[in-house]
């Protein structure tokens, strides 16, 4: 893999401990041999290994090996010196109850439509011009991601996003992507952007004891605001060059979703053996790759739900399946093709005339969010058409289109469903977390008179924060509970607005770091990487730290790889004289900022499938992106705070 590279090159000397260790450190005085790898270290580089492995192959969900990590630690506590009060203290670490509290506070200003009010605004300013709609994209998203939580921002504005590009029949494959990198670099405007920063904040004042203290609220913003500046330009100006079309202009959601093949019409005859059965049994007793989506009698059309619907002679079946199995359904089930059996979007999005139920039925797109409780599941385990009165007619995995045994098929973050539903359903999908409908939906849910509410008690947490001597914990909480008080949240959605998977995986993490440190394996790996890069000028190590950070943040969690690459920063740093808080914020603005694949972000997942992208288009768009920031970032850096201390860094 093309980023295996620089983190095999940071990972090889754990496996080369005996050779590692004779190597002389050409880089200080302060650090004469690179110390012996003790049994301690051994076994958590062994854990570590182990949850690099799992984290990037996910056999099971993050949150669960993270969970599976705190097992591990405190077993081994004789080699990794993690006890079980040490084992949950990632519970009840400042950083996760901090972040768990900002997803609330998110949540709020979703609920209140503050971002979906000004996006409506903007798409009437943007009219058909795509330069405009490209910038208010850039704009909005980076703009916002620094006060709110950049994965809610971006969840409400790709149905915006899907609106622009439906209405000036452009691309959606054009916005997307920028909407997602743009809410990533503005996330790194402000201490509570993300819970990457905020989980850096608690690592560094724990690594530096009484010497540091916490991040402030707007201590990095001027470098935020340069990478933001300088990200936004090259979004503006050359990702739409890169950014491929992959996901043509449309006016028809079968067409998109090639569905012409596979959506046809069959009647049923008087020698079928469906006659007198209902739905569900008739495709009970088949194995055959094949799904009803609408059922025509005379002048009635019938969707969801159907499985109690009793099939009669000359009803007419319309079918999601391929050839082969269409085939094989006439030849054995006494079906015959209808006259011009052609389906498509206009014929799906009818009215249904029932005698329980009198809706219309439309097509819509519906992304399953990265944090959804279903990823894992397939359509039959979830018996998704009676659970959400909906049918699955296609399902898009990046440029992927899957239509042959859906149902049996694993489900994954940032797939796109294609569903047959009413606009029940759809308002209904609309106000679940698992789920993003990427078109427009009625908006009975946002609470619109409180949104000054909302607003008021976002900025009374980030400046009571920055300014009152309190901190984000204290305030943040303080925050949550006034958004249940104003009556901006109720209280049963606080704890659906919480991402568990995140709050997890944070509290499996911390641990790790924490065995890191007590067993010297930081500093071990300090040494090396002192070593590796021997004469180099101190600029270029922290360039270095920028991107193999970036590099390990593109494959396995951005959380993760704070918790693992900073204790090393910070001890390489202190080795050789340099400005520690440089070192550490450098690991910081590369973790917050995964452009290079659809999976080392949240944001880019939730793209992926909407987008229609491959998984080079990340590499092609991010790349440049990410090797440009890198330069800005250290010299940004060097620049606001300086590598070393005015005596200079400890260089032979």
């Amino acid at each position: 893999m093309v980023l295996g590279l620089p983190i095999a090159s940071l990972l090889a000397p754990i496996a080369a401990a005996e050779l590692a260790t004779s190597v002389a450190v050409a880089w200080s005085p302060l650090v004469a041999d690179i110390p012996p790898v003790t049994t301690e270290m051994f076994v958590v580089f062994g854990v570590i290994g182990l949850a690099l492995v799992l984290f990037l192959t996910e056999p099971v969900p993050i949150d669960i090996t993270a969970v599976a990590l705190i097992v591990v630690l405190v077993v081994l506590e004789p080699f990794t010196t993690i006890s079980p009060a040490d084992g949950i203290s990632g519970f009840a670490s400042p950083a996760t109850i901090t972040v768990l509290a900002m997803f609330v506070l998110s949540e709020g200003i979703r609920r209140t439509g503050v971002v979906r009010t000004i996006g409506d605004r903007i798409v009437n300013w943007t009219g058909d011009n795509p330069k405009r709609q490209l910038g208010a994209v850039i704009g909005l998203s980076g703009g916002s991601a620094g006060f709110i939580n950049n994965t809610p921002v971006v969840a409400v504005m790709i149905p915006m996003v899907s609106n622009i590009a439906n209405r000036t029949n452009t691309s959606p494959s054009s916005l997307l992507m920028p909407l997602s990198f743009a809410s990533m670099m503005g996330g790194t405007l402000t201490l509570i952007g993300t819970s990457t920063n905020i989980l850096a904040s608690d690592v560094y004042d724990r690594l530096g004891g009484a010497e540091t203290t916490p991040f402030g609220m707007f201590e990095f913003t001027a470098l935020g605001l340069l990478v933001l500046a300088v990200g936004s330009v090259y979004l503006f100006f050359v990702s739409a060059w890169l950014v491929p079309e992959r996901i043509k202009p449309r006016d028809d959601l079968t067409e998109e979703f090639q569905m012409t093949e596979y959506l046809t019409e069959v009647v049923v005859t008087e020698k079928s053996p469906f006659v007198g059965k209902t739905v569900g049994q008739c495709f009970d007793e088949i194995d055959i790759d094949a799904d009803l989506v609408q059922l025509v009698r005379g002048n009635q059309a019938f969707t969801e739900p159907l499985a109690r619907k009793q099939v009669q002679v000359d009803d007419v079946l319309v079918l999601r399946t391929d050839r082969d199995n269409l085939i094989e359904l006439i030849e054995t089930e006494g079906l015959k093709l209808a006259p011009d059996a052609e389906v498509d979007e206009t014929q799906l999005q009818v009215e249904t005339d029932d005698t329980t139920a009198e809706t219309e039925q439309r097509l819509v797109e519906v992304v399953i969010s990265p944090d959804s409780g279903i990823i894992g599941e397939t359509l039959e385990t979830l018996s998704f058409r009676h659970r959400y009165d909906a049918s699955v007619l296609a399902i898009r995995r990046g440029g992927e289109i899957i239509h042959a045994r859906m149902d049996e098929r694993p489900l994954r973050g940032g797939d796109t469903l294609l569903l047959q539903a009413s606009d029940d359903t759809v308002r209904r999908l609309a106000g679940n977390r698992a789920f993003i409908v990427a078109g427009d939906v009625e908006r009975p849910q946002y609470r619109e008179e409180k949104t000054p509410i909302a607003v008021g008690i976002i900025a009374a947490v980030v400046f009571g924060a920055a300014f009152t001597g309190y901190s984000i914990l204290v305030t943040a909480l303080a925050g949550m509970v006034a958004m249940v008080i104003t009556g901006c949240l109720k209280p049963n959605e606080v704890y659906d607005a919480v991402d568990w998977n995140v709050i997890f995986l944070l509290a499996g993490v911390i641990p790790l770091g924490i065995a890191m440190e007590r067993t010297g394996g930081a500093e071990w790996l300090a040494a090396v990487t002192l070593s590796t890069a021997g004469g180099y000028e101190p600029i270029v190590l922290l360039g270095v730290f920028y991107l193999v950070t970036a590099a390990l943040t593109n494959l396995i969690s951005n959380n993760a790889s704070v918790v693992l690459m900073i204790p090393v920063a910070f001890d390489a740093a202190a080795a050789i004289g340099a400005n520690v808080f440089s070192f550490v914020l450098a690991v910081t603005f590369a973790a917050s900022t995964a452009f290079m694949t659809p999976v080392g972000y949240q944001t880019n997942l939730m793209v992926y499938g909407p987008g229609g992208y491959r998984f080079s288009d990340f590499v092609r768009v991010g790349g440049p992106l990410q090797l440009l920031l890198a330069v800005v970032t250290t010299l940004g850096i060097a620049a606001i705070w300086g590598v070393c201390p005015p005596g200079g860094c400890t260089v032979p």
